[in-house]
């Protein structure tokens, strides 16, 4: 690893816990409805969460040329390449590396699926970014998503296939691996444990209460996760701030679930 992956990555991870605590608008048009929900007002919603002091803010090249000049210098910035639905409809490319650097991000995300037939594809997307981020020393920051196909396409958090996808960013050489909690902790803890790379929690399908989903957070922490990267668990609920802020109280200070809620 060359001084400028470790001087970017050291930004993504600057805070004094050793922590990271992002957040993701990075749900692009595909995923539905875009008159309703959080992300209905793009600028708004980062405004928003960036009320929050988040350390990373994960976007699109799109939204974060619109909507973060008047935040920029006040995360790290991470760029997402990728805008893909589970059941393949969508699966394409938005961005390089060099356009990433070119907005001035510390990092670029690429999230794929595994399984299914178009694993392939995928994985390929993951290590050609590697190789063509390592010239301008860029981290690559892996959101990686197990699918099962038994009853239509749908992705899932059991330990094995959570263990799948970590050995999947590992052998394609990224920086930061991302995954959803697999609702076990020992078993995430272990998962952690054998994996070189830090792994950092997805926030995951948005959970009926954010006292649920916080819990599933500490649960993580507690197994040796480097923090979170959080989308619709933060910005699906009526007061982004405040979740923002519980979910930071979580990740930096381990807080319990109830703590944060009341810190927040």
């Amino acid at each position: 690893m060359g001084l400028g992956t470790q001087v970017r990555l050291s930004r993504l991870f600057s805070h004094p816990s050793g922590n990271l605590f992002g957040i993701a608008v990075d749900h692009f048009v595909g995923y539905g409805d875009v008159r309703k929900g959080g992300l209905a007002d793009l600028p708004s919603a980062v405004d928003q969460c960036m009320s929050a002091h988040p350390d990373t803010m994960t976007m699109t090249p799109g939204t974060a040329k619109h909507c973060w000049p008047p935040h920029a210098g006040k995360a790290s910035l991470i760029i997402q390449q990728s805008c893909w639905t589970h059941d393949d409809r969508i699966r394409q490319q938005l961005a390089t590396p060099a356009d990433a650097v070119r907005l001035g991000a510390d990092a670029l995300a690429v999230a794929i699926g595994v399984r299914g037939d178009t694993e392939s594809d995928f994985i390929r997307w993951l290590a050609d970014a590697v190789r063509d981020a390592a010239p301008y020393e860029l981290p690559v920051v892996a959101h990686i998503y197990p699918r099962d196909y038994t009853d239509g396409p749908r992705i899932v958090f059991t330990p094995d296939e959570i263990a799948y996808a970590v050995r999947v960013g590992i052998e394609t050489g990224v920086d930061v691996i991302k995954v959803g909690y697999p609702g076990d902790e020992q078993a995430f803890a272990e998962i952690i444990a054998s994996c070189p790379v830090p792994v950092v929690m997805a926030g995951g399908p948005k959970e009926p209460t954010l006292e649920g989903a916080l819990e599933h957070m500490a649960a993580g922490m507690r197994a040796g996760a480097r923090g979170a990267v959080v989308g619709r668990n933060i910005w699906g609920e009526p007061d982004m701030s405040a979740a923002a802020r519980a979910y930071a109280a979580v990740i930096h200070d381990g807080a319990s679930a109830a703590e944060a809620i009341a810190r927040a």
